[in-house]
């Protein structure tokens, strides 16, 4: 066994294990856990882009659990497709903590979560089995609903009781789906049971497309697809500022990842379409999604929410690609699965230090952001556009593959729902550039103006009013009030910034932009990743 075979296991495990170290180091030394999660999330993006560039290189790398045989054992697998998500899952997970090391969440039982959240979503990434997929949907599952009731205020209890709850229940329907297909095979293991589903169909196909079905359900409440998304909007929003960003880039991204793992390499693009009424089931339902979510999200006001609704498009057009089963489709979907997710990351993460630092959390007050903070506002812009589909963005390359795909698979009607999709996109991105660039900020239009004029935040800012003060009454003009309050509100606003905001912060939030660009200048590079080895063998 070559030390990278061991590297598998171990991005699971390391994570997992070491979440424990901030609890306990936590006994004897406050925030510890940062440096602890900074640590581990470093040498896990090392390992990652190790272990990719071996697969990119050599071919598929596994890991037998044990040594036992994969029919009855324990597997991890990390091929082409799952590469890129492992790598993604480490290297956002190390990213975003640039951004809580000063906007927060910071205690010490945060980061252990943070840490099993980690362990879990490379779990889902790297596992060949799908009752361990199981426990590993538990464990992010688990972690996430700590994460978001950490948040202030009793939304954030009641949003992670309802994702606890709706969460479960996919689960559980996941599972039972698992017991039917063992029922109908006899294994676990994803690379033994694409082997033998196709005779267990033969055999019983009653009990074969009952099993998808309960799989199917399952995953529609864990990707949030209407009408089974209830959760999502209400998690994001509630969400600690510093929580939302590593959700909604990895959480669902990993669970629709899995879902596409299943579809693909265990039930197979044959089983997917000699099954009557299948494709179109998964089509309509990814379809629905799209319009409804983006919809949905233009109709918002509160920002966060806003862009949670987005997901909702955003993944049910990755459900509805899996389901034209066509090559260009699935080379979109993950395109699509990746640049999302560096998209959703960077837009969060600039909504959580737009929200900390000007208490601006609905469109309204993001009215005159440009002025206040252009290099925030020019990089949510940026985002925005990627997000759109706008040439040359990830978000682009990834919607042009899955229209490509829509063609090929002679379904036009959703060409045109990409195409509707991304106009209702433009409509709630436009409504935020148009607040930032060209409304002024007002107290009426933006609260958080005169609520920063009125605050009383400490011995600099009194300095800064009173220093104001004197500078109006030398003027002896009758409207020095107004020059008064202008100066203070940018001696505060200057004092809040240095105190609330980190470089790290604005790197991730610029990183997040550029990158999301910069994918789209690499579609090809990625689609090249999964492409002849992997696609051939999925489709031929």
């Amino acid at each position: 066994m070559s030390s990278v075979d061991l590297l598998l296991p171990l991005l699971v495990a390391v994570p997992m294990l070491l979440s424990t170290v901030p609890i306990a180091l936590g006994l004897r030394f406050d925030r510890t856990g940062w440096s602890v999660a900074a640590l581990t999330t470093t040498a896990l993006v090392a390992a990652t882009t190790t272990l990719a560039n071996v697969v990119y290189t050599d071919g598929v790398v596994t890991h037998k659990l044990g040594g036992w045989s994969p029919a009855y054992g324990i597997e991890l697998v990390l091929d082409e497709f799952s590469a890129l998500i492992a790598v993604l899952v480490a290297v956002t997970a190390a990213g975003v903590l640039a951004y809580t090391r000063v906007g927060g969440p910071r205690g010490n039982t945060f980061y252990s979560g943070y840490l099993l959240l980690t362990g879990g979503l490379l779990g889902i990434s790297v596992t060949g089995d799908v009752f361990n997929l199981f426990v590993f949907l538990e464990i992010v599952g688990l972690a996430t609903y700590a994460m978001i009731a950490s948040g202030d205020g009793p939304e954030s209890a009641v949003a992670a009781l309802k994702y606890l709850i709706l969460g479960t229940v996919g689960a559980s329907m996941y599972l039972i789906g698992v017991g039917l297909i063992f029922m109908a095979t006899g294994t676990l293991n994803m690379g033994v049971l694409a082997e033998v589903l196709p005779a267990a169909v033969e055999r019983d196909p009653t009990l074969v497309r009952a099993g998808f079905a309960f799989v199917f359900v399952g995953f529609s409440m864990k990707v949030a697809q209407w009408p089974l998304h209830t959760w999502q909007p209400d998690a994001y929003q509630h969400a600690p500022d510093g929580v939302t960003p590593v959700i909604a880039a990895l959480v669902s991204t990993a669970y629709a990842y899995a879902f596409g793992r299943l579809l693909y390499s265990v039930f197979g693009p044959e089983f997917l379409t000699s099954t009557p009424y299948l494709t179109e089931l998964v089509v309509t339902v990814g379809c629905v999604s799209v319009v409804a979510g983006s919809a949905l999200a233009v109709i918002q006001t509160d920002v966060k929410r806003m862009f949670a609704f987005s997901s909702v498009s955003q993944f049910g057009l990755i459900v509805a690609a899996y389901g034209l089963v066509t090559e260009s489709a699935f080379i979109g979907a993950t395109i699509h699965l990746v640049g999302h997710a560096v998209i959703k990351a960077g837009l969060f993460a600039a909504a959580g230090l737009i929200a900390i630092n000007y208490d601006a959390r609905t469109v309204d007050e993001y009215a005159g952001l440009a002025d206040e903070h252009p290099i925030v506002a020019g990089t949510m812009a940026l985002l925005l556009v990627s997000l759109i589909g706008i040439p040359p963005s990830a978000g682009f390359v990834g919607k042009w593959y899955i229209a490509l795909g829509a063609v090929e698979a002679q379904l036009w009607p959703v060409a045109v729902v990409i195409l509707f999709s991304t106009l209702l996109t433009l409509a709630y991105s436009a409504r935020l550039l148009e607040k930032m660039y060209f409304t002024p900020a007002t107290p009426l239009e933006a609260p958080h103006v005169s609520e920063s004029v009125a605050t009383d935040g400490g011995e600099n800012e009194d300095d800064a009013e009173t220093a104001a003060g004197a500078d109006a009454a030398n003027d002896g003009d009758a409207g020095a009030r107004g020059g008064t309050d202008t100066a203070a509100l940018e001696a505060i606003t200057a004092n809040r910034d240095r105190n609330t905001v980190s470089y790290g912060m604005l790197a991730l939030v610029v990183a997040t932009a550029l990158l999301a660009i910069s994918l789209g200048f690499a579609g090809g590079f990625l689609a090249d990743l999964l492409d002849p080895s992997f696609i051939t063998e999925v489709f031929n």
